[in-house]
């Protein structure tokens, strides 16, 4: 391991704004901060927001700039990635940011029910191999533990430069009649994006230089608490022979 990765490592411990949980915190799902964010973390009561696999944190950083009434965690397991948001949240005096270092499977062991108002989901690995279906970060499987989290009003933005995980995300939305408020294939070519879909992420820009659209979803789970896995036509095309797995 890199010098400058174990200085990052080190210097996460010290930003009052990252959570590192110990391994029986995550896994025995008895985290102290469960069900406190508001008392002990934040120390208000205003909605929390998640991003989940933040990355280097540009998302949640941006997000909690434009709206200091909410608070915001990136969440990633990345924690040299996580570094620079963190720095910057710190640097800048930021009451609002939050970054908890786990896997985004653990997600539920650290947050009550109902105490996440939103979620966005930004470029995440779209998984294109059929066997990994289940790792889709809009797959039934998390929309069940994002549903223990979310009142039947929470918001679940995707935003993807995956045409693959995007039609996957309509097929999900569609297979359970959840709520679709939006849904976008080419939200610069189209003219939909507004100041907060207009932040742009490293990623974003590379696959911008490449000349792929950015695409995205908004959603909402309603009352559905229940999402049995389902196999979507989609998968049955070889990845092999999909411009998608060649570029990534």
């Amino acid at each position: 391991m890199g010098k400058d990765k174990l200085r990052r490592f080190a210097e996460n411990l010290t930003f009052e704004c990252f959570v590192q949980p110990a391994f029986e915190e995550a896994f025995g799902r008895s985290h102290p901060l469960k069900g406190c964010w508001h008392d002990d973390f934040f120390r208000n009561d205003r909605p929390i927001v998640l991003e989940l696999g933040c990355g280097k944190g540009e998302y949640t950083v941006a997000l909690a700039e434009r709206d200091p009434s909410r608070n915001f965690i990136g969440v990633d397991i990345k924690g040299a990635r996580m570094w620079r948001g963190a720095k910057t949240a710190t640097e800048r005096g930021m009451d609002n940011v939050g970054f908890l270092r786990t896997r985004i499977e653990l997600i539920d062991s650290f947050f009550a029910p109902g105490e996440v108002s939103e979620i966005w989901i930004t470029f995440p690995d779209p998984q294109l191999k059929t066997r990994r279906a289940k790792k889709r970060l809009t797959s039934p499987l998390f929309l069940e533990r994002y549903a223990r989290m979310l009142p039947a009003e929470g918001r679940i933005h995707l935003k993807t430069d995956s045409q693959h995980l995007f039609a996957y995300t309509q097929a999900v939305i569609g297979r359970f009649g959840l709520e679709c408020e939006a849904a976008n294939d080419d939200i610069y070519g189209s003219g939909f994006a507004d100041e907060v879909l207009s932040v742009k992420t490293a990623y974003e820009r590379m696959f911008l230089d490449r000349g792929l659209p950015i695409t995205y979803t908004r959603f909402s789970l309603g009352e559905r608490r229940d999402f049995p896995m389902f196999e979507w036509e989609g998968d049955d095309v070889p990845e092999k022979d999909a411009e998608e797995a060649r570029r990534r």
